[in-house]
């Protein structure tokens, strides 16, 4: 499948995108998330003290920038999940920005999209059952 060809506006766009990632990694690994009243706390566990699928992983990515991998995975299970969605939208990003087309081969699918939310719900599930194995993969 050939890649798509991009236009001006979205070679910018996708050059803002590659700027947001970057200031946001840069701010994610300067300031430590668990210090900083930078960083707002998720909503889901301050109000029901669920954790959702997401809850540690601005603290796993500062972990992860800083070399910590398995203080990263403590926070949040789907760290490298999380870091290869990040990574793929990067190259994504600079292929249309740079080159005018996007990827050749394409992952992003329906099939992916839904084997990830399944993948997340099930994480945010048994991430909240209170009992000895799961309770590790909580925030």
């Amino acid at each position: 499948m050939p890649a798509t060809i991009y236009k001006t506006p979205e070679r910018i766009l996708a050059g803002a995108g590659i700027a947001i990632l970057g200031a946001g990694s840069f701010v994610v690994g300067w300031f430590d998330p668990g210090k900083a009243s930078l960083f707002p706390g998720c909503p889901l566990l301050n109000v029901t003290g669920f954790a959702c699928p997401g809850c540690g992983l601005t603290r796993g990515f500062h972990e992860l920038f800083h070399g910590n991998l398995l203080a990263a995975l403590d926070f949040n299970a789907l760290v490298p999940v999380y870091a290869l969605i990040f990574t793929f939208l990067t190259v994504l990003f600079a292929s249309i920005a740079i080159r005018g087309r996007g990827l050749k081969y394409t992952v992003l699918n329906t099939t992916t999209l839904g084997a990830f939310l399944g993948i997340s719900a099930v994480f945010g599930i048994l991430r909240n059952i209170p009992a000895e194995p799961f309770q590790w993969l909580f925030p």
